[in-house]
Formats: C-alpha cells, sequence, structure tokens
C-alpha cells in the first residue's frame, strides 16, 4: 500500500479541471513541460536563496501542485485523446528532471551534504527506470512501493516543511536521509520482481 493507491480519488477530484483545459485547448504535453519548468525554478529558486530556510516552504506547495499537475495530463492524454509518443518520453523525462531539482537543494544541509542526497536522487531515478521497463519485459508499468513518486513527494515535502520553519536538523538527522535511500533501493527491487513475476506469469 503506497500513497499511488490513493490516486483514483485525485483524479477524480481534478478531472473537471482537467476538461476545462481541454475545452480551453491546453495539451497534455504542454502541462508536462510546465510541470518540469515549475520544479527547476522552485529548485533554483530554493538554492540561489541559501542559507535562507524559509524558501524551503516552497517545495512542499509546489510538490502538492505538481502531484496535481502529473495527474491532469495524464487524464488529458487518455480521457481527452491527447496520448502521443512524444508524451510518453516527456512525462518520464519529465518526472526525473523535477525529481533532482526539488531535491537537489537539500544537499545544502550540513547534516546530509551531497552525497547522500545525490544518492537519493540517483535511486529515485532508478526506482522509475525500474517501472518502466515493465512493458518492455511483457509487463505492465509498475508503480510498487514502498518509495514510489507520492510517497517521495509526502517525505520530502514534510522535510520541507521542518526546514522551513527552523526545525533542527542535528548530525544524526543523516539517518533520515540513509532511511530514504534505503527504501528507494527497496523500491527499485520489488518494481524489478514484480514486473518479472508478471511477465512470468503471462508467458
Amino acid at each position: 500500500m503506497t500513497l499511488y493507491d490513493l490516486k483514483p480519488a485525485f483524479q477524480s477530484l481534478l478531472r473537471p479541471q482537467a476538461a476545462r483545459l481541454a475545452h480551453a485547448g491546453i495539451t497534455a504535453n504542454q502541462v508536462t513541460l510546465a510541470a518540469a519548468a515549475g520544479s527547476l525554478a522552485v529548485g533554483a529558486i530554493v538554492w540561489s536563496l541559501w542559507p535562507a530556510r524559509w524558501p524551503f516552504l516552497l517545495v512542499p506547495a509546489w510538490l502538492l501542485l505538481r502531484m496535481a499537475l502529473n495527474a491532469i495530463d495524464g487524464m488529458l492524454a487518455r480521457e481527452h485523446g491527447q496520448k502521443s509518443r512524444l508524451g510518453a518520453y516527456l512525462n518520464e523525462i519529465g518526472d526525473a528532471v523535477s525529481d533532482a531539482a526539488l531535491y537537489a537543494p537539500f544537499a545544502l544541509l550540513p547534516a546530509w551534504g551531497p552525497f547522500w542526497v545525490g544518492l537519493a536522487i540517483l535511486l529515485a531515478v532508478l526506482t522509475e527506470f525500474a517501472g518502466v521497463l515493465g512493458p518492455a519485459i511483457g509487463a505492465s508499468r509498475r508503480y510498487d512501493g514502498p518509495m514510489g513518486k507520492s510517497d517521495r513527494a509526502l517525505v520530502f515535502g514534510a522535510l520541507g516543511l521542518w526546514i522551513g520553519f527552523g526545525g533542527p536538523l542535528p548530525g544524526r538527522s543523516v539517518w533520515i536521509m540513509a532511511a530514504i535511500v534505503v527504501l528507494l533501493a527497496a523500491t527499485t527491487i520489488n518494481r524489478i520482481r514484480a514486473g518479472l513475476k508478471e511477465a512470468e506469469g503471462a508467458a
């Protein structure tokens, strides 16, 4: 059970907005690009204003909006006839770029630094790579947890709130990022195993 399982209810809330955007001529690919551009902008703002900590409050706010944009671009593609091969590329690459941009400023915190945050970014990309490879072996696109995209948004959003409001981060806080890294590695392994099992069952 991950936050991804709540996606249908989240989509239901956003379906009217998606319909209005489609009626206005907004495309799924435009929404995808807007989500990636916004993530790059938020990451750059947080990074450039360091050592001020309040800009980290932008991270959870944008993560929530980005989740909405991701849901909307999917509905535009599936429910409004906008599905395309280019959109599939933009969706996956945009997510990887967005994650890297939003997580990178956490490397500025001495408690974590570039090593742990860089490792988390690398493994976040690998989890999605493992998921998207499912169809290549005859399985479905895998979204297994325990640290999928929605779960990462919750964790990094909570960390952004804590940092933004001035919460202390002693040296032992390194274990927080270490735990994230372990869960990301477990997610990658889970997606590979689930994909192989599904493909073998379909053979």
